[in-house]
């Protein structure tokens, strides 16, 4: 056993170098770092959204149907509704849309997302969905700006979604 051990060493040192070894490591260092980027991850992602069912009744859930692509704390939480502000805090004259699919109806919903302000963070029921979300070159579609601009104050409070049209 040791003498086949001994022979097969020498002849993977015979037939390669150090360099050759380091330059097949960093390759396959380099190739595991890549793998997250590869869409195998997007694909599930998608599959599980698929088929969770949006909520019909219960505003107060991320999962509602118009919460599609909203981001922060839910108003309807916080002592205000799906579409008011709670008392003390004004709504931003600002807003981003995403567009939501009803599902009893399956039409297409254009939703304007509004952020309230002027009050300390709510800090119940947070969603993060970023369905239709666009990057920061496209402000009118990024969620992760806090939108009180023009507001009095800048703080944010919750976020709102009212429906603006039909697609």
């Amino acid at each position: 056993m040791d003498k086949f051990f001994e022979n097969l060493t020498r002849a993977v040192a015979q037939r390669s170098s150090r360099r050759s070894f380091l330059s097949y490591l960093g390759k396959m260092m380099l190739g595991a770092s890549m793998l997250p980027l590869l869409p195998i991850d997007r694909v599930a992602a998608t599959a599980r959204a698929e088929n969770k069912k949006p909520n019909l009744d219960d505003d107060t859930t991320c999962d509602y149907w118009k919460y599609c692509a909203v981001d922060g704390f839910l108003c309807s939480c916080c002592g205000g509704g799906s579409h008011d502000c709670p008392p003390g805090a004004t709504p931003s004259p600002t807003s981003w849309v995403g567009t939501c699919r009803h599902p009893a109806d399956g039409r297409d919903y254009i939703v304007s997302y509004r952020d309230c302000c002027g009050k300390t963070s709510c800090g119940r029921c947070l969603c993060a969905n970023t369905i239709s979300e666009m990057p920061l070159y496209r402000p009118q579609l990024d969620s992760d700006l806090i939108w009180c601009f023009g507001a009095p104050t800048m703080v944010y409070h919750c976020s709102t979604a009212e429906i603006v049209s039909v697609k």
